[in-house]
């Protein structure tokens, strides 16, 4: 199969960031990538205004980690609490989920990801709890949530 480089212009999953030069299906780029001007042919031209692009990329991810320390800080002063229904014996009913830690941050004005959410499993036990939330930039942040118990 035929292949050809391209110089990214704009950040695109799972292929690259603005300035990259990546290698991709001729057909790729010649259909998709170039007629939605989201890359251009590596020609030697075109390399030689590489700089713009690097500069631009630099100060994209310059504000991708200021918005995401800003979102950490936020996150680690927010500290939700939820009802869980216990039963007789102690058993839980329900449990709370990153679903509900998400919509509690929604709520409140912090948008992420909801994948961003560190959850091995749902909480069933009452109490604090520290959740571990991945932002962009590779910012960690850790949210505590209270679990409150409510008698059924």
């Amino acid at each position: 199969m035929a292949t050809t480089k391209v110089i990214l212009r704009t950040k695109i999953d799972n292929l690259g960031y603005e300035a990259d030069i990546v290698t991709v299906k001729a057909g790729f780029a010649r259909n998709y990538l170039v007629p939605q001007g989201k890359a251009f042919e590596a020609t030697e031209k075109n390399l030689a205004n590489l700089e713009d692009l690097k500069s631009k990329r630099a100060e994209r991810l310059a504000a991708e980690l200021t918005a995401a320390e800003k979102t950490a800080t936020k996150i680690k002063s927010f500290g939700p609490s939820f009802d869980l229904e216990i039963g007789q014996g102690g058993k839980a009913f329900g449990s709370v989920t990153s679903i509900d830690i998400h919509k509690k941050l929604e709520e409140a004005g912090i948008e992420i990801d909801r994948k961003a959410i560190q959850l091995d499993q749902p909480i069933k036990t009452v109490g604090k709890t520290q959740v571990e939330i991945n932002l962009p930039q590779e910012v960690k942040a850790t949210l505590t949530i209270d679990v409150i118990a409510k008698e059924s």
